[in-house]
C-alpha cells in the first residue's frame, strides 16, 4: 500500500489518518507535503467543526521515514515543519488520537495538535539526537510549552522513549484511556466540541497561542456574531445552544505559534 494521508468528514468531524503500514506510518516527503493543502481544504469547508489526526491501524506514527533524510535532510526538515505550523495554524480544535509509537516526526505532528488523547502503551519520543538533527526552533519551543523545559530537555538530550503515565503527568497528552476506548472517548469528545461556539474556540486558540494582540478583533466579531445571544437565551430556553459564526465563512483568524 502506497503512503499516504487519509481524511474523512463525518458528523462535523475531519479525520486525517497516516497511512504507511510498511514503516509504522512513518512520514514520508509526500506524505508531508501533502498534509497543508489538505488542511487548507478541511478548514475551509464549513461543515467541519473538529479535526482528529490519527493512524492507520496499531500505531500512530513513528516519524520521519529515515530513507527521505538521506538526499537532503534540510529539505526533509523543511517539510516536516511546513506540515506541523499548518496543523497548529489549523482554526479549529485539533485533537492527536494516539496509539502504539508517537515518536520523532509523529511527536511533532500531535505537539502541534490543542489536544492528544493516548492509549495504554503509547509510547512518545522526539529522538533527533539519535540522527544528529537539530530539532527545529519552532517545534521546540512548542514541545516546552507542554511539558516545561526539564522535560524538553529530557526527551531531546536524550531520544528516550516515556510511556503514556509519564506522558499523562508531564502534560504531553490530555488523557489516557484503556486498551479498546480511545476511538469511543475521541468520539464522544469530538461531538462535544463540534456543538459548541466556533467564536469562543477560536478566539481561545488564538489567545492561548499568544495572540493577545487580537482582543480587539475577536471583541468585535463577538458582538457582530449573535452566539452570546443564542448561547444565553438556550440557556434560559433550556435547550442546546445552535450556534452559527463558522470561521470557515469568516475567514482564517490567523496564525497559530
Amino acid at each position: 500500500m502506497e503512503p499516504q494521508l487519509l481524511h474523512s468528514v463525518t458528523d462535523s468531524v475531519a479525520t486525517v489518518v497516516i497511512r504507511h503500514p510498511a514503516k509504522r506510518n512513518a512520514m514520508t516527503a509526500g506524505m508531508w507535503s501533502s498534509l497543508p493543502p489538505l488542511l487548507d481544504t478541511l478548514a475551509a469547508d464549513p461543515g467541519v467543526r473538529v479535526l482528529v489526526l490519527t493512524g492507520e491501524g496499531a500505531t500512530f506514527c513513528a516519524g520521519a521515514d529515515i530513507s527521505t533524510l538521506q538526499g537532503s535532510p534540510l529539505e526533509a526538515q523543511r517539510l516536516a515543519v511546513a506540515a506541523e505550523e499548518s496543523l497548529a495554524a489549523f482554526p479549529k480544535p485539533t485533537l492527536a488520537a494516539l496509539r502504539g509509537h508517537c515518536v520523532g516526526g509523529g511527536a511533532q505532528l500531535a505537539a502541534a495538535c490543542d489536544l492528544r488523547f493516548a492509549e495504554e502503551g503509547t509510547r512518545f519520543g522526539v529522538t533527533p539526537a539519535k540522527l544528529g538533527i537539530v530539532y527545529p526552533a519552532s517545534a521546540t519551543r512548542r514541545l516546552v510549552s507542554l511539558v516545561g523545559p526539564a522535560t524538553a530537555k529530557y526527551l531531546l538530550f536524550s531520544g528516550e522513549l516515556i510511556d503514556a503515565g509519564r506522558a499523562l503527568r508531564t502534560g504531553l497528552v490530555d488523557e489516557v484511556l484503556p486498551q479498546g476506548e480511545l476511538d469511543a472517548r475521541v468520539a464522544e469528545f469530538t461531538r462535544i466540541l463540534a456543538s459548541r461556539s466556533q467564536l469562543t474556540q477560536a478566539a481561545a486558540k488564538e489567545f492561548a497561542n499568544g495572540r493577545a494582540d487580537r482582543d480587539a478583533h475577536w471583541s468585535e466579531r463577538s458582538r457582530e456574531s449573535g452566539d452570546t445571544a443564542e448561547g444565553v437565551a438556550a440557556f434560559l430556553e433550556r435547550r442546546p445552544p445552535r450556534f452559527t459564526w463558522s470561521v470557515s465563512t469568516s475567514g482564517r483568524s490567523g496564525s497559530a505559534t
